[in-house]
């Protein structure tokens, strides 16, 4: 579903995306970006789409390991967060998000996004699944 709606953006630390991260989705540890869809009230009752909130300390390690500038992985966290916002969900969507999100970070002239980041690399203690 196509986005007409603002989307607000916050940038701030670790530990408020941890906080974040506990309070809405139950797991204690910092995250790179979250979504949070505006309630569903009629599209003249809302003021936004939803909410984008970035640590700015992951974004700023994520650029230095990658290569790019903070800049542009604010970009890439963006991005991802807006794409939930519009509806996606790569956990179960047999890879639309990832598409869309490779072929809009494309256009945007953008690095690796955040979807190919967790299929190339390989979690700790667990084997990469076959591609």
């Amino acid at each position: 579903m196509p986005l007409r709606d603002p989307v607000n953006v916050l940038v701030t630390g670790s530990s408020e995306l941890r906080s974040l991260n506990r309070q809405f989705r139950g797991v204690d540890k910092p995250t790179d970006v979250l979504s949070f869809p505006s309630p569903d009230e009629g599209r003249e009752a809302r003021s936004s789409a939803g909410e984008v909130a970035i640590s700015a300390d992951i974004a700023r390690e994520n650029a230095r390991r990658l290569g790019h500038s903070i800049a542009d992985e604010i970009k890439i966290l963006v991005l991802h967060g807006v794409l939930h916002l519009a509806g996606f969900d790569h956990e179960h969507d047999h890879g639309e998000m990832a598409r869309e999100e490779s072929r809009l970070r494309q256009e945007m002239k953008l690095e690796t996004g955040l979807i190919e980041r967790t299929q190339r690399a390989p979690a700790r203690g667990r084997k990469r699944r076959p591609a």
